[in-house]
């Protein structure tokens, strides 16, 4: 199993008050699932996605990723994690505005200090390939449309090879032709064999996934397969 969680709570304190972000989740996820985390404003579907790429702790319970408990890890191991097992795309799409679209997709190469800038750079442009953007590889994010902005940052997301592609609410800033756009390199990378989990409130981008997962109060309150009649 790719990822487990067990009782995992996650307590912020608000003065005198703790709110239960995260409540007693538990849950499994498989190589090569796409899944869908939905669930209202409050219900604990963004904190979910915070604990599962690492970006926050736990307050208490376990979390295991490719069979190691990252919950007790160290801020050095948590950040080679986001770098090397995680990939993000975000819904404001996170680029550097005076970097080209390549050396915006290089970045997190260029973090980890794991390659040479000759092989960032082929990779890079391998990256943009991949998401059909490899014209357009010298144009800054703002010679770029909202659509292509975003495929950039998958770009970024997927130069390392992650795990897991983790996507935040990736289509809240772009029209309904770019949205599909979007939806359908999600399909096609899954079918390439990519773990996929987005968080959202919408059902047409739920409707790509193949399970959907409901929160509800910071506890999960369905978890089940997507109907194959219910998917585009």
């Amino acid at each position: 199993m790719l990822i487990r969680l067990s009782e995992v709570t996650k307590i912020y304190r608000l003065g005198q008050e703790r709110v239960h972000a995260l409540d007693g989740v538990s849950l499994g996820i498989d190589r090569n699932e796409y899944i869908a985390v939905m669930g209202p404003s409050g219900s604990g579907k963004s904190t979910m996605m915070n604990v599962l790429g690492c970006l926050d702790r736990a307050t208490s319970g376990t979390y295991e990723l490719k069979g190691q408990d990252v919950t007790r890890m160290s801020a050095g191991a948590l950040a080679r994690i986001r770098n090397e097992e995680i990939g993000f795309v975000f819904q404001s799409f996170e680029l550097l505005p005076r970097l080209s679209a390549l050396h915006n997709v290089e970045l997190p190469l260029i973090y980890s200090r794991r390659v040479w800038w000759w092989e960032r750079r082929t990779l890079a442009r391998q990256a943009l390939d991949r998401v059909g953007l490899g014209p357009r590889a010298s144009h800054r994010p703002n010679q770029l449309s909202g659509g292509e902005r975003q495929r950039v940052a998958i770009a970024r997301a997927l130069i390392g090879s992650p795990s897991i592609l983790m996507a935040d609410e990736p289509t809240g800033n772009l029209d309904t032709k770019n949205s599909d756009d979007i939806l359908a390199l999600f399909d096609r990378l899954h079918a390439e064999g990519q773990t996929i989990i987005v968080v959202t409130h919408e059902e047409s981008v739920a409707c790509h996934a193949r399970r959907v997962i409901r929160m509800r109060d910071g506890k999960i309150c369905a978890d089940a397969p997507q109907a194959k009649e219910a998917r585009p």
